[in-house]
């Protein structure tokens, strides 16, 4: 799905052909990741054509520095857990790796750097954040944006985001958030459905989100 004024173009059709290979690299804390995460992740591959996305949990996400919860190693842990059996999924320790903080052109750079065209791929409250990004004036010149929506948002304000190219793509609507999940871990609540079970024994065994 395209939104108004939003235009599937050709680089980012099944039909184009290139010498490099095109990625999605979908970030973020994934504190916990869940279906949700998942769910925008594979409709964007699919809906683009891509090889593969890369979720890409942020080592020293800077701007939630007071709000993460887990350790960057244990978070990477998890998005490792939940894409082992998902093909075209797969998790990327670049941002763990990379020490400082984690800031998203740098990280499309270093994918630029090893051959591949990285297309960054956001949820729609995150996009509209973009312009208080480190360098988010220099996105444009690297990567295209996809935009994941709910069905029937309107994203006509994406319009005005500093960028060359953004594409919107519809998912399904799952209302789950990583807030709410480590609320019910903690309380030891329901969360059965709601993030793959690999996911669940992962937090489990290294007794995240639980009080002390």
């Amino acid at each position: 799905m395209s939104g108004p004024g939003f235009a599937l173009t050709a680089p980012y059709t099944r039909a184009a052909v290139g010498p490099r290979e095109r990625i999605g690299v979908f970030g973020g804390t994934f504190d916990p990741v869940h279906h949700g995460h998942l769910a925008a992740a594979d409709s964007a591959r699919d809906a683009l054509g891509l090889s593969r996305v890369l979720l890409v949990p942020a080592g020293d996400p800077w701007q939630k520095s007071d709000q993460v919860v887990a350790s960057a190693r244990a978070r990477l842990a998890l998005v490792e857990a939940a894409v082992a059996d998902l093909e075209g999924l797969e998790a990327s320790a670049i941002e763990v790796d990379r020490a400082g903080p984690s800031y998203t052109i740098d990280t499309l750079e270093e994918f630029q750097a090893q051959g591949v065209d990285p297309v960054l791929i956001v949820g729609a409250d995150v996009a509209r954040t973009i312009p208080t990004w480190h360098r988010a004036e220099e996105l444009a010149r690297i990567a295209a944006v996809v935009v994941v929506t709910r069905a029937g948002a309107d994203v006509a304000e994406l319009e005005m985001l500093p960028l060359a190219d953004v594409v919107a793509v519809e998912v399904p609507r799952l209302d789950i958030s990583s807030t709410e999940l480590r609320a019910r871990f903690a309380s030891h609540g329901a969360v059965a459905g709601l993030l793959p079970a690999a996911v669940i024994r992962e937090i489990r065994e290294r007794h995240l989100y639980t009080p002390e």
